[in-house]
């Protein structure tokens, strides 16, 4: 019928958003919201949030976001999801390292109208815009339906090299705490495996795979998925250090050569490190952006005071290196002035 061919060609909301997914349980709350402020702080284009949470966070989410002013939130759709394993023991699943963290091994079984999505642990803060990741999935090849940054940049100190007692990928492993996902792809692919001979899909595949190497895992889901591409190489892209920036990257000195050539990206603020003294520079970053006011100048009220907090962590290594962490703030806001002040001028010049 003409209004169904209609609707058919136009494209759904879904279809214009970048889609960010994550998975909250827990004390995650805060932590979340800071992530999601910062994926909103810094992106132009329209972003869908696809938010998974046990029950009792879940009105939290839909309170605290609609708190946020209009002019952001008219930036963002969100979606709320309860937290569901669709195979095996639901409880082994939640138990398997951080209380729900498995969960973002079913994203694909789970988000059926989704084609592509970036999932982030809540740890996570953008310091670029989403869309310079999101980016990366046409620059996947024809067999690459998921990216992840290695492990380590040094095989000699890097865990999966010294301790893992399974198969993982390439000569570090890659860590799951940012991940670029082709869901499309990887719904419509047999994997390789160490179960059967022949392939099996994705939500064929995990069960099996947790029941054969539980025994032999230490980082859960993490290590499921270097399993996985252990298996099948041709299916990952591997993507920069910058853009999943964590302590390890410079609390034993600098070995990130993209952060310190373009800045860091992606900030991961894992081990807790938000939360205590150890690494004060990210906890600077961490408090910085969970207290700017929406409505303020970048500028004045976040790029400012993370300059002055930055000065009480040079006794810390990753404190003597603030330029990796300043630089690609300073740019990212350069382009958000750009756009919301210069060319708005230069467009009532003209009138």
């Amino acid at each position: 019928k003409l209004g169904e061919q209609k609707r058919a060609r136009e494209p759904s909301s879904l279809q214009q958003c970048m889609h960010l997914a994550v998975v909250a349980c827990g004390d995650r709350l805060e932590e979340t919201l800071i992530m999601l402020k910062s994926a909103i702080l810094f992106s132009n284009r329209r972003l869908c949030f696809h938010i998974f949470a046990e029950d009792s966070l879940r009105p939290e989410f839909e309170k605290k976001l609609k708190e946020w002013p209009s002019s952001y939130t008219k930036k963002f759709e969100h979606h709320i999801y309860p937290i569901t394993f669709s195979v095996g023991n639901a409880q082994e699943w939640k138990k398997l390292f951080k209380p729900c963290a498995a969960q973002r091994l079913f994203l694909p079984v789970i988000l059926k109208d989704v084609d592509s999505l970036l999932y982030v642990d809540t740890d996570v803060l953008f310091l670029r815009p989403i869309e310079d990741i999101w980016h990366m999935l046409k620059e996947f090849n024809s067999t690459q339906l998921a990216a992840m940054a290695p492990e380590h940049e040094i095989p000699k100190i890097g865990w999966y090299s010294r301790f893992a007692r399974h198969p993982y990928y390439g000569t570090t492993g890659v860590n799951s705490g940012v991940m670029l996902m082709n869901l499309t792809r990887i719904r419509s692919t047999q994997f390789k495996n160490s179960i059967t001979r022949s392939g099996l899909s994705w939500e064929e595949m995990l069960y099996p795979l947790y029941q054969k190497y539980k025994n032999h895992i230490t980082w859960g889901d993490q290590d499921l998925l270097n399993i996985i591409f252990y298996f099948n190489p041709e299916c990952l892209y591997v993507f920069p250090c910058q853009w999943n920036y964590r302590p390890d990257h410079c609390m034993y000195g600098s070995n990130c050569k993209g952060a310190e050539e373009e800045g860091v990206s992606i900030l991961h603020g894992n081990r807790g490190v938000y939360h205590d003294d150890k690494q004060p520079t990210f906890k600077a970053l961490y408090e910085v952006i969970r207290d700017f006011p929406f409505e303020d100048n970048l500028f004045q009220s976040l790029y400012y005071p993370l300059q002055s907090k930055f000065l009480d962590t040079v006794h810390t290594l990753c404190g003597r290196i603030p330029q990796v962490f300043l630089k690609q703030i300073e740019k990212t806001m350069k382009k958000v002035y750009e756009n919301r002040v210069i060319v708005y001028l230069g467009a009532n010049h003209r009138y």
